[in-house]
């Protein structure tokens, strides 16, 4: 390895550090001190709903009490947001995301269904074009949409039926179903 090394611990705010966050940040920590790399903290911020008045603090307190030092950050999501629109957009421009409109409330009614046929629901390539997204409605409709700033959210395209193989450091060759 070398200095291009560059991992981070990305926790949310959302309560006090759990054992198994702070494993994760020390596994983190020690990869990039043995390769001369950077320890990145990023505080996952975007879920205002589940969001705990000092947390944050605690849990970067929580970090220098186990000695986990970090040499970049804290960079807050909700901070960095134009950074992310700009790629969002690159994704849905190539066709790799896309925008999906399903409310709560449509979605709970699909699992329900499936629920009752002894199926479990999974928002995937095999039922998104039956759900409310910018692949299933018309270019007008979604601009339409947008441009009323309906609540949406942005989903990754995930491929049909691929075969997707990666190298893993610590698992060697590792290879995933795309349809599963």
């Amino acid at each position: 390895m070398n200095s291009s090394v560059r991992v981070r611990f990305a926790p949310s705010p959302t309560g006090p550090l759990h054992i198994g966050g702070l494993r994760t940040a020390l596994f983190n920590y020690l990869f990039a001190m043995q390769n001369k790399g950077t320890f990145v903290l990023r505080i996952e911020d975007t879920d205002k709903n589940r969001y705990v008045q000092g947390a944050e603090k605690y849990i970067e307190d929580a970090l220098g009490w186990a000695g986990i030092k970090h040499d970049e950050g804290p960079y807050r999501q909700s901070e960095r947001k134009e950074i992310y629109k700009k790629h969002i957009q690159l994704l849905i421009d190539k066709g790799f995301a896309y925008y999906a409109f399903d409310n709560a409330e449509t979605l709970d009614e699909h699992r329900k269904s499936h629920e009752a046929k002894g199926k479990t629901f999974i928002y995937n390539w095999h039922n998104r074009l039956k759900l409310s997204n910018s692949l299933s409605l018309s270019k007008e409709e979604v601009e339409k949409r947008l441009a009323a700033n309906e609540r949406h959210v942005v989903r990754f395209k995930c491929f049909d039926d691929k075969n997707i193989v990666c190298s893993d450091l610590i698992r060697g060759l590792v290879s995933v179903e795309s349809k599963l």
